[in-house]
C-alpha cells in the first residue's frame, strides 16, 4: 500500500509533464534564444521597445488574471481556457519563426508570452484538482524538476548544437524557435488527455460574466480575512520579486565581468542541472520540516547569493578604483559568478515549487483557479521593484556591486513577513483553530 502511494497516479504524472512540456518556452524564447535572434534582426528602434514588449504581455496577463481564475472555477471552464491559452503560444510561437519583420516577430512574442502565462496559470490551479494535500508539495517540486531536465535542459542543449554545427544564423535560430512548439505541443498531450477538473463552482451559462465579477470580489475579500493566506501573499510578493530580479539580473551583471554569450549559457545551464535534484530534494524535507520553514531556508541561501554577487562586483570596483591587478579581480569573480550560478539552482525550483503547492493546500480547492489568479498577480508584476531599486542604488552610488546588494531588502521583507506568519499565523495550532 505504501509503494502505491508513493508513485505518481497517471493524473499526476500528466500534470508533471506539462511543466516538462513548457519550461522550454521559458528557456529558449524568454531567456536564452530568441532575445539574441530579435537582436540580430531588429533595428535600433526595435531593440528599445523590446523591453516594453515584454512589460505589456506580463502586465496584461496580470490584469487579466483575477478574472480568468474567476470563470476557470466554473464546471467544464479551467480546461478549455487552458487548451486555448495553449493553442494561442504554440500558434504565436511559430509564427515568431515563420516572420522575418521584427515587427510581426515582437508582436508574435506578445501574444505567445500571453498564452505561455494563461496556460502556466490554469496549470497551477490544476494542482488541487490532480492530487490531495499532503502530497502537493511532492507533485509540485517533481513538476518542477522535470520542467529543469526538460524544458530547461534537453532542448535548450539540443539548440546549442544547432547553434555551434549551423552558426549562428537565421535558419539556426528559426529552427531552435521550432523546437520550442513541436517540444511544447508534443509534451502537452497527456495533459490534455488525462486532467481533469473536480472541483468547481455551480452557475449558469448565462450568469457567467456577472458570477465572475462578484466571485472576484468575494475572492479579494477572503484574502483580507484570512490571515493565513494574506500573510503568505505578503511574504510571496516581495521575496518572489527578488528571485526574479536575481534571475534576470544575474546574466546581465555577469556580463560586466567580462563572461561572453557562450559563458552565459553554460552558467544558465549550471543552474538549471543543479535544480533538478534540489527542487525534489525541496519537496521531500518538506514532508519532516513543513513547506513554510524549507521556503525561510531557501530565503536564507538566497541572502548569501545576494552577498555573493556584491562580492563579485566589490572586488572589480576595488581593484578600479584602488590602481589593483583588475585582471586578477576578474577571475576571482568570474568564479563567484558560478558560485552564484550554482547556489540559485540549489533553491530556485525548491522556492517556487513549495510556494506553490503551500498555497494549493490552504486555498478552498473549489475555487483555486481564482484564488491562483490573485497570486499570478504578484508572479506578474515580480521583477518590477527589484531592478528599480538596483538601477535606483547604481545610479546613486555610481556602483553596481551595492545595486546588488540593496535587492537584500526583498528578501529581508520577505523573510520577516515568513517569521512573523510563522509565530502567529502557520503555527500547526493556528491552522487547527482556524480549520475548526
Amino acid at each position: 500500500m505504501r509503494a502505491r502511494e508513493r508513485r505518481f497516479s497517471k493524473t499526476e504524472r500528466a500534470w508533471i509533464l506539462y511543466d516538462w512540456a513548457n519550461s522550454v518556452y521559458a528557456t529558449n524564447i524568454m531567456a536564452a534564444i530568441f532575445p539574441i535572434y530579435f537582436a540580430m534582426a531588429a533595428t535600433d528602434t526595435g531593440d528599445k521597445i523590446y523591453g516594453f514588449a515584454v512589460s505589456a504581455a506580463n502586465l496584461i496577463v496580470a490584469l487579466l488574471s483575477p478574472l480568468l481564475g474567476a470563470i476557470g472555477d466554473f464546471r467544464g471552464m479551467k480546461k478549455k481556457l487552458f487548451a486555448g491559452f495553449l493553442l494561442l503560444g504554440l500558434v504565436f510561437t511559430a509564427a515568431m519563426a515563420v516572420f522575418d519583420s521584427w515587427q510581426l516577430m515582437l508582436v508574435g512574442l506578445v501574444i505567445s508570452r500571453i498564452g505561455f502565462s494563461g496556460s502556466c496559470l490554469f496549470y497551477d490551479s490544476f494542482l488541487t484538482d490532480v492530487t490531495v494535500p499532503e502530497r502537493m508539495d511532492k507533485v509540485s517540486a517533481w513538476g518542477y524538476a522535470m520542467g529543469y531536465i526538460g524544458g530547461s535542459t534537453i532542448p535548450f542543449v539540443i539548440s546549442i548544437v544547432i547553434l555551434l554545427l549551423m552558426g549562428q544564423n537565421v535558419l539556426s535560430y528559426k529552427i531552435s524557435i521550432l523546437i520550442v512548439v513541436v517540444w511544447w505541443a508534443v509534451f502537452s498531450i497527456p495533459f490534455l488527455k488525462n486532467v481533469e477538473q473536480v472541483y468547481s463552482v455551480e452557475e449558469p451559462p448565462a450568469q457567467l460574466a456577472r458570477a465572475a465579477f462578484s466571485n472576484m470580489a468575494k475572492t479579494f475579500r477572503s484574502i483580507l480575512r484570512d490571515k493565513r493566506i494574506l500573510c503568505f501573499m505578503v511574504a510571496y510578493f516581495f521575496y518572489i520579486d527578488g528571485v526574479s530580479t536575481i534571475i534576470s539580473m544575474a546574466t546581465n551583471y555577469g556580463t560586466t565581468l567580462g563572461l561572453g554569450t557562450i559563458g552565459m549559457i553554460l552558467a544558465l545551464l549550471v543552474t538549471q542541472v543543479v535544480a533538478v535534484p534540489f527542487s525534489i530534494l525541496f519537496g521531500n524535507l518538506a514532508k519532516k520540516a513543513g513547506s513554510i520553514r524549507m521556503i525561510s531556508i531557501a530565503v536564507g541561501v538566497y541572502f548569501a547569493i545576494t552577498i555573493v554577487g556584491f562580492l563579485m562586483g566589490n572586488n572589480i570596483e576595488r581593484a578600479e578604483l584602488l590602481g589593483g591587478d583588475v585582471a586578477a579581480a576578474t577571475r576571482t569573480s568570474t568564479v563567484l559568478f558560478w558560485v552564484l550560478a550554482t547556489l540559485v539552482g540549489t533553491v530556485q525550483g525548491g522556492i517556487q515549487a513549495l510556494s506553490r503547492s503551500y498555497f494549493g493546500q490552504i486555498i478552498p480547492p473549489e475555487r483555486s483557479n481564482e484564488y491562483f489568479g490573485f497570486l499570478d498577480i504578484f508572479g506578474k508584476f515580480s521583477c518590477v521593484i527589484g531592478p528599480a531599486l538596483y538601477s535606483l542604488v547604481y545610479t546613486l552610488t555610481n556602483r553596481a556591486s551595492l545595486g546588488i546588494l540593496s535587492i537584500i531588502l526583498l528578501f529581508l521583507c520577505g523573510g520577516v513577513a515568513l517569521l512573523v506568519g510563522r509565530k502567529h499565523v502557520f503555527a500547526p495550532h493556528a491552522m487547527e483553530a482556524m480549520k475548526g
